[in-house]
């Protein structure tokens, strides 16, 4: 069913404690975030025009990259005010309810849940991790010796090099695996996402780690030295630490969640 363009919708960005949540940050579609009470929690969220974040209009745009681009970015910027200020839930991009009834139903059915998380993730960040393959980081494989004009020596150097490669990418495999091991027995939690795609994380060489930890705030120095420390004991990646960042990797999404509802 299509729903009119004139009116407005509810854009969730996150769940916080207590009964109420900031009110001075500016919201998804340029109108101030407010709070919605319900069981004990708040839902931060914005008003939106339905012409533009109603069902149909809403899965018109995440179709469109730049818009999806605009969006996450507006909502990101929430959600990291929130996790700087206190414990937040951050909700999904682009989770849309049509009124705060909407929003209240889902505080008193997710009530335990979200509590739960919202007082496991009290005064812990997540801090992000990511390993590159570093060429040449080995040292290179010295040609054999043999006959068979300049072909043969042609080919032997090829072999060489593609030797020299799988090496350094295996021992790259290996230390990302070592490192997250590590940093992992230092976090509260910790997840292992998949590498991104060069064309995504624009560096010019292979990931081999995209790591999240949840970590203790006073434990955060600690971390950062350990992650340092291991950067050096493992030459074969490079690694980059980011963050702090809201919880997103340590916030389980409810089964068949819907955007818009």
């Amino acid at each position: 069913m299509s729903e009119p363009d004139a009116g407005t919708a509810v854009w969730l960005h996150g769940v916080v404690a207590g009964g109420t949540g900031p009110t001075d940050l500016p919201g998804i579609a340029g109108t101030p975030v407010r709070a919605v009470p319900g069981a004990g929690l708040a839902a931060v969220v914005s008003d939106v025009p339905l012409h533009e974040y109603g069902e149909t209009a809403l899965r018109r745009n995440l179709e469109d990259l730049a818009w999806l681009e605009r969006a996450a970015r507006a909502h990101h910027a929430v959600v990291d005010a929130l996790a700087r200020a206190g414990a937040v839930v951050p909700a999904r991009l682009a989770t849309v309810h049509r009124d705060d009834a909407r929003v209240t139903g889902v505080l008193a059915e997710r009530r335990d849940e979200l509590a739960g998380t919202l007082a496991r993730l009290a005064d812990r960040t997540e801090w992000g991790v990511k390993g590159y393959v570093v060429p040449g980081a080995l040292p290179s494989a010295e040609e054999s010796a043999g006959g068979g004009g300049a072909g043969a020596a042609y080919l032997r150097r090829r072999r060489a090099q593609l030797d020299a490669r799988e090496l350094g990418q295996q021992a790259a495999a290996d230390a990302a695996a070592a490192v997250h091991a590590a940093l992992a027995g230092l976090a509260v939690a910790a997840h292992r996402h998949a590498p991104q795609d060069r064309r995504l994380s624009g560096a010019a060489t292979a990931m081999v780690l995209n790591g999240a930890y949840l970590i203790d705030r006073d434990r955060w120095p600690d971390f950062a030295a350990s992650a340092r420390r291991l950067a050096d004991e493992h030459p074969a990646v490079r690694l980059e630490l980011t963050g702090p960042w809201p919880p997103y990797s340590f916030v389980a999404e409810p089964e068949a969640a819907p955007a818009w509802a």
